[in-house]
């Protein structure tokens, strides 16, 4: 089948009517995309849980831990008896 073919069965298709939509389409279609939103949402507010939930574990720690201060140093010995 040349190109020239190919375009020429492609417009009869596109010209054509479109075949018949089964009636109980529309319903399995609102059924399934319903279903996939509810999954999504789902999905949604556990990430954002996980996420509070991580951000709390951290404070926590940081709270506990106090990374940011300096460690006391443990080289040279503290100076007695002067």
């Amino acid at each position: 089948m040349s190109r020239r073919d190919r375009e020429g069965a492609a417009r009869r298709l596109m010209e054509g009517t479109p075949p018949p939509v089964p009636p109980d389409l529309y319903v399995e279609v609102v059924r399934r995309g319903s279903r996939m939103m509810r999954r999504r949402r789902a999905v949604r507010r556990l990430m954002w849980l996980l996420l509070v939930a991580a951000v709390v574990v951290f404070a926590v720690w940081a709270a506990t831990v106090q990374p940011w201060v300096e460690p006391p140093s443990e080289t040279t010995p503290p100076v007695t008896g002067w």
